[in-house]
């Protein structure tokens, strides 16, 4: 993937998709810890859909990743079979394999970038990467969550949009929408449609999307730097 961009520092957008495990697949007492509590059916149905937010209860679908000086990228996602192929423009590689591959993939990716920007991925994409990796055996090559006052070398958007949690928080969608940006949920699929696109073998359209939320991630991050960034 392209690294070195017009900037001399080198950038690395990414973002992740997850999907919790089937209730089924935990143990006796894991079970009875997620649900307590969950005394009807619209209790438990938001338990399982809370499956998703966790490492421990969730795996990783897909990894997009970006470089917004260049605008090339990766895709690394879950499939049934080895697959590659590049997008239309050919900007951007597509790369399937199970979540121990791409999570390999991804570290060996991010090892070298100065910069490496999120939108909410303090809270939640850095830590469920390096949790899940050690889950899986494999060896983060960074820290993902580093100090937390600092843009460099972790820019998480959502920090630094509402000055470290100063002001409202709004979702990617509202600030796209905001800034004119091409929203990534104008396709009409949401993380709510992961697991009926996963069970149904939609593995492409799965890592499609992911790349939408980081390109539109990319370009608020370029609106930041143009107009925020005072470093």
């Amino acid at each position: 993937m392209p690294k070195k961009g017009g900037d001399t520092m080198s950038v690395l957008v990414f973002d992740i998709e997850t999907l919790g495990r089937p209730p089924e697949s935990f143990d006796e007492a894991q079970t009875a810890y997620l649900f307590r509590g969950a005394d009807t059916d619209e209790a438990r149905l938001e338990e399982i859909n809370r499956l998703n937010l966790s490492p421990l209860t969730a795996e990783v679908l897909a990894i997009g990743m970006l470089n917004p000086d260049t605008s090339g990228g990766r895709v690394l996602f879950r499939s049934d079979r080895t697959e590659k192929f590049h997008s239309e423009d050919g900007k951007i590689e597509y790369l399937a394999g199970d979540e121990t591959a791409i999570l390999k993939m991804f570290w060996d990716d991010v090892r070298s970038y100065d910069r490496f920007v999120t939108f909410n991925g303090r809270t939640f994409d850095c830590p469920f990467l390096m949790i899940r990796s050690a889950l899986l055996g494999v060896k983060p090559c960074r820290n993902l969550v580093p100090y937390r006052y600092s843009s460099t070398p972790h820019c998480d958007l959502l920090d630094q949009m509402t000055y470290y949690g100063s002001t409202r928080r709004f979702n990617l969608d509202f600030y796209c929408r905001a800034f004119g940006i091409p929203s990534p949920k104008a396709a009409g699929i949401t993380g709510l449609d992961l697991g009926p696109l996963y069970r149904e073998g939609k593995f492409r359209e799965i890592a499609r999307y992911c790349i939408g939320d980081v390109v539109a991630t990319a370009e608020l991050y370029r609106r930041w730097k143009s107009f925020l960034d005072f470093k």
